[in-house]
């Protein structure tokens, strides 16, 4: 794999596979509409993983050629649930993956 080559030397590497690193598919209403329009489908990442790692571990899992990989880090909201103790969500990635025209990932 590409992502692991040159990464593999830097002093916080840690080995992950293409489960840790893709989440989840985000199924939303504006998701839906720019899967169809212009082939992108957004995926929570894990917060260490890089735009290459997505990269891959989207190629492997769904067997689709990637285009392109945008990436933004979410902050979590601040949550209180009938306490006056204030939580917080957690933080998250999430990716915006545009796939080759053609290809599509089948979501059940």
């Amino acid at each position: 794999m590409r992502s692991q080559d040159w990464n593999q030397d830097s002093a916080n590497y840690t080995a992950m596979n293409a489960y840790d690193i893709i989440k989840t598919v985000r199924v939303t209403e504006k998701g839906t509409d720019q899967s169809h329009h212009f082939n992108q489908y957004t995926v929570v990442a894990d917060t260490r993983a890089n735009k290459f790692q997505i990269r891959d571990a989207v190629e492997e899992l769904f067997k689709v050629s990637v285009v392109r990989v945008n990436t933004i880090n979410v902050r979590g909201k601040k949550r209180r649930q009938r306490t006056k103790q204030a939580g917080r969500s957690a933080n998250w990635k999430k990716a915006l993956v545009t796939l080759k025209s053609g290809d599509k990932i089948e979501l059940t």
